[in-house]
């Protein structure tokens, strides 16, 4: 199966002063708007940082919500935060240093272990995790279920070595 996926740009302007809008396929972003105030200050719109957490996001926990199916199991809930890092280099251009995921997870007849395991496997396999050439951390908390008493575990960190 291949699936392609489109977006369009159109900008006008220089690099400081332009404005740009940003189309997605499905419409989800329509003509959004985004510039240098809303990448390199606060400014309202989008940036490309933003969009790729976005969808690394959402690319890791539907494919943790797959790795379960195939485990049997079912979550209660998925919560994930992406942060990706915009650091200038020493060549004075910008790179994407790092991707950060914080998962919050409720799923009932997991233990500790196989939570671990699974999320490992999401990290790596997800298909966002597969393009970036970053630094991925993971952050990944299971909540407590009714079927499995709480442990007072810390909340385990998986980073990979690049």
């Amino acid at each position: 199966m291949k699936i392609v996926r489109h977006a369009s740009v159109a900008w006008t302007g220089g690099s400081k002063t332009g404005e740009g809008a940003i189309t997605t396929q499905s419409k989800a972003l329509n003509n959004h708007p985004y510039g240098y105030g809303s990448r390199f200050a606060e400014q309202n719109g989008t940036n490309p940082e933003e969009l790729i957490a976005a969808a690394h996001a959402g690319c890791f926990t539907m494919f943790l919500a797959f790795i379960l199916d195939g485990a049997k199991l079912v979550a209660d809930q998925l919560s994930t935060k992406a942060a990706s890092t915009l650091e200038m280099s020493a060549a004075g251009s910008f790179d994407i240093t790092t991707t950060e995921l914080t998962l919050i997870a409720k799923i009932p007849g997991i233990d500790q272990a196989t939570f671990e395991a699974l999320v490992a496997q999401a990290k790596a396999g997800c298909a966002v995790s597969k393009l970036l050439n970053a630094k991925i951390i993971l952050n990944a908390t299971l909540l407590p279920s009714l079927d499995i008493p709480a442990s007072p575990g810390p909340v385990t960190t998986l980073t990979p070595t690049p």
